[in-house]
């Protein structure tokens, strides 16, 4: 039984990347995941306190929180590029 020849070799980083088209994507996605993880750490220690079922309620706020950021940035993002150009310089 001969071995079959598998090549193993990574592809440059620059060839796994999304094409540029996808930023606004990308950007509300990266931004929502952090911004809901650590609100919803922060909200569910404010109303319940930091006790046994911690992360588990913010497992569950997240799970609410993070889709509704991400549909939240992308609705907003025009508007704050709008405010970012009429309020900082070229």
């Amino acid at each position: 039984m001969q071995e079959a020849n598998i090549d193993i070799t990574l592809k440059p980083a620059d060839s796994r990347k999304l094409p540029a088209r996808f930023t606004p994507l990308v950007f509300a996605f990266y931004m929502s995941a952090i911004m809901a993880f650590l609100m919803s750490l922060i909200i569910v220690a404010a109303n319940s306190g930091i006790a046994d079922h911690y992360l588990a309620q913010v497992a569950h706020a997240y799970s609410i929180a993070m889709p509704s950021a991400f549909f939240c940035i992308l609705l907003v993002r025009p508007l704050v590029m709008l405010l970012v150009k009429h309020t900082v310089k070229n």
